[in-house]
């Protein structure tokens, strides 16, 4: 169903609309059979008309004046196996992140509390692991628990999952696990070799089966086409089950990584796939994640417009720089927007 020729229908001769915008969408239905040519077709409309057509959806899922903040730490940094391209966490390339363990429970409480002090509602816990051994499962689940407690969401990536570690996180309350696709089933394998985009789709079904929310995402400029943009969103617009939370991400150049000299992604073709994202998963909470630095406030205005309903705070991500909290909340304030939980 096409919403502006639904909105155009519904409108009189004077451009008055016949009935709220909300009656209009309760007749939509959430999709799950999105193509690449249709998502291309989204983001091919007139950049007015495909704003508009996001905002619709956008506002009738959620406050479009409320951001959601969310933290990003490092539990265990650098020294993994996998060859993704645009990581420097990998052991494949020459970069200056040195490889850590897994920090202490108490670290991570000690993070959490600050975060939350500074508004964040949702803690996510990254480690650069390609699957992570029961031993380290065990300890990941201790803080989660802690997390909780502090009445803040949890998510934590990890890396591929087995069907019992799934289970086990699920047993210790997590509320979401991160897995990215990163790109479109074809252009997958030029980034990455040494995991299968199989392999990521597999971990998805285990932690949705265990009861765990998803969060999945991917990033953007990683020498993709605009043809590979495309099939990614159609690829999560077309799981079972949407991802409850979306992540996406603007590559970050990292020197030492084979994508240190990709090309920089146009801001505007950057706004329309929040855009095409936001209206094809209209119940999902499209994130702002990495990459963010390098936008302008203009940049950030259009994504949330787009339908960007949440951000990572805080100045670290990973192992990249992230907006000094001041620069977010002065412009959140510039532009009558507020912070709430989702």
């Amino acid at each position: 169903m096409n919403i502006g020729s639904e909105f155009n229908a519904a409108t009189n001769s004077d451009g008055v609309a016949a009935q709220s915008m909300g009656d209009l969408l309760e007749s939509l239905e959430i999709r799950h059979n999105w193509t690449r040519r249709e998502i291309d077709g989204l983001l091919k409309l007139p950049f007015p008309d495909l704003l508009f057509r996001a905002q619709i959806v956008h506002r009738h899922h959620f406050d479009a004046k409320s951001i959601q903040l969310a933290t990003l730490l490092s539990i265990k940094t650098g020294g993994c196996p996998e060859d993704c391209g645009y990581c420097p966490q990998s052991v494949h390339h020459e970069s200056p992140v040195a490889a850590t363990k897994l920090v202490s429970v108490d670290e991570v409480m000690t993070a959490a509390a600050t975060a939350k002090a500074a508004g964040a509602t949702r803690f996510c816990m990254g480690a650069a692991w390609r699957s992570p051994n029961d031993r380290d499962i065990e300890k990941v689940c201790r803080m989660v628990e802690g997390v909780r407690g502090l009445g803040l969401e949890t998510c934590v990536t990890l890396g591929m999952l087995s069907k019992h570690q799934a289970y086990r996180l699920a047993g210790a309350g997590l509320d979401f696990y991160n897995h990215n696709l990163d790109s479109s089933p074809e252009f997958y394998g030029a980034v990455i070799s040494t995991r299968t985009y199989q392999d990521r789709l597999d971990t998805l079904d285990y932690v949705r089966t265990a009861g765990v929310k998803v969060c999945c995402g991917g990033i953007i400029g990683l020498g993709e086409s605009e043809d590979d943009q495309a099939g990614l969103i159609a690829q999560l617009a077309s799981l079972p089950q949407h991802p409850e939370s979306v992540p996406i991400n603007m590559l970050v150049r990292v020197a030492g990584t084979p994508l240190q000299t990709a090309d920089v992604v146009d801001p505007l073709r950057f706004v329309r796939i929040i855009a095409a994202a936001r209206i094809a998963m209209p119940r999902s909470v499209i994130r702002l994640a990495a990459g963010r630095e390098g936008m302008s406030d203009e940049t950030h205005a259009l994504c949330f417009l787009a339908g960007a309903s949440s951000m990572f705070y805080g100045e670290q991500l990973l192992t990249t720089p992230n907006p000094e909290k001041r620069r977010d909340s002065d412009l959140l304030a510039r532009l009558g927007m507020n912070v709430a939980s989702i």
